[in-house]
């Protein structure tokens, strides 16, 4: 099955492999792309002959987060208030659509994984990281918070302190680190990610499936309770933060290779 050629979902009995496909723009996201994982999740979620899936990147890649050349991301900075909200809800609302998921999910990350990339990944169950991936989280340095509820799960694998770290400072944080903290729950060598997670998918499909089910969904339940219940400030937040000066000048910044001068305006 084939989502406008953007997602590609192959099957292997019980096994499901979902890809990003657009190593052209390194698996960036567009608003489209995240409609499509929203739809590939619901399709999923109506499925009871599909324990495990893998979700990885087509390239040498898992994703350069949010496509910022997207015409329809250009929307929301001229929007009227209520519409920049909802088309700010886009990316929440597939990282919970993944989370909330029956099925046992493997991110397999190869190179790198970056904004809202790691958002995505952190939504899954495992991750495996290729030896030379790293991960990132650039947002702050172009003056945005990070979004998509991502920094409770960030919070719930590597604590409080490092969140802090990764999110505020905007830097690599390769495989060994981030396995060391937590974010990352297997390490291999490059080019062999897919392999490791179909070995953690098989231990997976050797399961009861609705016990495994169930257990997926108690953890998550008893984790995410009191995340849920200020779910909706990132996604304001992030709308305040996209009409600040400081947002213009983080993105004229980045796009002119210079350092920007922030004024807190």
């Amino acid at each position: 099955m084939t989502h406008e050629n953007s997602i590609t979902i192959t099957h292997d009995g019980a096994l499901a492999i979902v890809t990003i496909n657009r190593p052209g723009q390194k698996n960036a996201m567009s608003v489209d792309v995240l409609e499509e994982l929203c739809e590939v999740a619901a399709d999923f979620q109506k499925r009871s002959d599909v324990s495990a899936i893998i979700l990885t990147g087509a390239g040498d890649c898992f994703s350069a987060g949010v496509d910022l050349s997207d015409p329809r991301l250009a929307q929301v900075l001229i929007a009227p208030l209520a519409e920049k909200r909802k088309l700010m809800e886009y990316g929440p609302r597939m990282c919970r659509a993944w989370e909330d998921l029956d099925q046992i999910t493997i991110c397999a990350i190869e190179g790198f994984c970056v904004g809202g990339g790691v958002s995505l990944a952190c939504a899954c169950d495992f991750r495996i990281m290729a030896e030379s991936a790293f991960m990132r989280v650039p947002e702050i340095g172009l003056a945005m918070n990070m979004s998509w509820a991502t920094i409770p799960r960030l919070i719930h694998l590597v604590g409080p302190a490092r969140t802090k770290e990764i999110v505020l400072f905007g830097e690599k944080i390769y495989a060994r680190d981030a396995y060391d903290w937590g974010f990352a729950q297997r390490i291999c060598p490059d080019r062999k990610t897919m392999d490791e997670a179909r070995t953690i998918a098989d231990k997976v499909l050797s399961l009861p499936p609705v016990p495994a089910a169930m257990t997926k969904q108690t953890v998550n339940a008893a984790t995410n309770a009191l995340d849920r219940s200020t779910a909706h400030m990132d996604v304001d937040q992030f709308v305040l933060t996209l009409i600040s000066e400081d947002f213009k000048e983080g993105v004229e910044a980045f796009l002119h290779k210079r350092k920007p001068k922030f004024t807190g305006a």
